[in-house]
């Protein structure tokens, strides 16, 4: 289904809502303060790919700029139908020009050679036989110029090196992932090669982190990154150090893994952790379990998840050029939530609030005993979690793995035939790629054993007004709401409360699927530890 058009947040004291106009462009609804008046219109493309046959098999050149040709003839499609919506810029998604499960000889025929653009100034839509091999740069610098916008595609691409060079592969050349950008002119203006690779042995690590920011007429500073490199501090944190960063294009070819890490979920968490405008374009292959894009703001998201339909879909949007951000620190919500006082008073440890496991109710006095149902165990994301059983309309639940204790205070309206459950996860997380995370997860079960809690599901009917928390030890938390058909909800309040911090929701559009916290603690993952980006709150103590 796609997302744009769905009424979002309450951000501090004030409503604000998203909307889409029939038939034109999604636009934000926000009353626009002076500074934020300006807007710019972002497209992204989440493509079918035509794919290789046979990716292991070896080919020519001109059959593999065949296959391209059949890719880039739809990219093309899609410049011409977003500059007739007035788009200044449009990303298009990894592998989506030539695939993907190569090795590494037989993907060689798909490689474009790669100049530097920061050696040489290029326009390869003007002077296309300037280099040799870059049959794929021509085509997307001339749909850049034709269209009149910015454009960023991925491509395979190769860089000859020396038997000097101690990094030199043994046949004599470097293969990447690559990002390229172009201007509306047709000039190459960057490139990114992929940092962080997600079982891709046709290409190489780049010796050292391309850290990629690029310049616009229209919205100043983009940051550029792919897929798989959002878990990690580099590039894709470091990029965001500098506060003139407001905005990051993602190709991505992303395979969904329910309940945390779904594409358009970890694109809106990331959005909203660091308050940018994000322009995720996935590949659209849903028997692969992939699909999954959006232009995604901090207070609301434009997005397609879809894994019915074999076509692809092209996503516009007007967007801010300064994104407003979500975050707060401190209490903004003021003494008449009661909600808000209940939640001060625990983390104030009142004795008749704090329970070692479950308190059905949090008042001034005890109304129930604790530990109603005691935790268990139940694999979810490949990690062993500690979870607890959301019961009854009304409690207020806690549960610890390691130092990180996770707290929900909530109420529902109808207890719906559905187990929830409270989790967490304190720990180095080891399957399909190595890194520390914390994590606090309110999450539906599959079934109603405790076995089936982090199975993936995507329908549910359990509504809850609730403030969810944990004394997390990183700054770096990405907050995760998403509810029934894949939809993206806005949390109502999210920030640090002495040295907790909490996301708060009401008014669920439908059933709960997950509400998270994901804590990303990168300096267990290689020692590294990094000052975190203005962008980043931290608690006040």
């Amino acid at each position: 289904m796609s997302g744009a058009g769905r009424q979002l947040a309450l951000l501090l004291c004030g409503w604000c809502m998203a909307a889409a106009v029939p038939g034109g462009l999604a636009e934000e609804g926000c009353p626009a303060e002076p500074h934020q008046a300006a807007r710019y219109v972002a497209a992204v493309y989440e493509h079918r790919s035509f794919l290789s046959p046979d990716p292991l098999a070896l080919t020519s050149r001109k059959q593999a700029l065949e296959l391209m040709n059949r890719n880039l003839d739809v990219y093309e499609q899609q410049v011409t139908t977003a500059a007739r919506k007035g788009a200044q810029i449009i990303v298009f998604p990894e592998d989506g020009i030539h695939g993907f499960n190569f090795t590494r000889t037989s993907i060689y025929p798909f490689l474009d050679f790669m100049p530097s653009p920061h050696s040489v100034k290029w326009n390869p839509c003007l002077e296309p036989h300037r280099f040799s091999d870059t049959e794929v740069l021509q085509r997307l610098s001339c749909m850049a110029r034709t269209g009149e916008m910015f454009l960023v595609a991925n491509l395979g691409t190769k860089q000859p090196c020396h038997s000097s060079d101690p990094g030199c592969p043994s046949d004599g050349r470097y293969q990447f992932n690559t990002n390229v950008v172009f201007s509306s002119n047709g000039t190459l203006v960057d490139r990114y090669r992929k940092h962080n690779l997600y079982f891709e042995a046709a290409f190489d690590t780049p010796l050292e982190v391309d850290h990629i920011v690029f310049d616009t007429p229209f919205a100043g500073k983009f940051g550029v990154f792919t897929c798989f490199d959002i878990l990690f501090f580099d590039p894709a944190v470091r990029l965001l150090r500098d506060s003139e960063v407001k905005h990051v294009v993602y190709p991505t070819a992303w395979m969904n893994q329910l309940p945390l890490l779904a594409a358009i979920q970890i694109q809106r968490a990331f959005a909203i952790a660091f308050g940018i405008n994000f322009l995720a374009a996935n590949i659209h292959h849903p028997s692969l379990g992939m699909t999954g894009s959006g232009i995604h703001t901090p207070l609301k998201s434009f997005w397609h998840h879809n894994m019915e339909s074999p076509e692809g879909h092209l996503i516009i949007a007007e967007v801010a050029k300064n994104p407003l951000g979500l975050i707060s620190t401190g209490n903004t919500t003021g003494k008449t939530d009661p909600s808000h006082r209940k939640f001060l008073e625990l983390l104030a440890g009142d004795p008749y609030s704090e329970k070692d496991a479950q308190d059905v109710h949090c008042d001034r006095a005890p109304k129930s005993t604790t530990n109603a149902s005691p935790t268990f165990n139940s694999e979810m994301m490949y990690d062993n979690f500690t979870l607890v059983p959301v019961l009854g309309r009304e409690g207020h639940l806690r549960v610890c793995a390691n130092g990180l204790c996770c707290h929900l205070l909530y109420q529902r309206p109808t207890v719906s035939q559905e187990l929830y459950a409270l989790g967490v996860f304190d720990g180095l997380h080891t399957v399909h790629g190595t890194y520390y995370v914390q994590v606090c997860a309110l999450v539906k079960c599959g079934g109603l054993s405790f076995d089936t809690c982090g199975q993936e599901i995507t329908e549910a009917t359990g509504m809850f007004e609730f403030r969810l928390w944990g004394n997390f030890s990183t700054p770096y938390i990405f907050p995760m709401l998403l509810t029934s058909g894949m939809t993206l909800e806005t949390p109502d309040q999210l920030g640090w409360e002495s040295d907790h911090y909490f996301l708060k929701k009401r008014g669920l559009s439908s059933g709960l699927v997950t509400a998270a916290l994901y804590g990303r603690l990168y300096e267990k993952d290689s020692g590294l530890w990094e000052t975190p980006p203005p962008h980043i709150h931290t608690g006040t103590g």
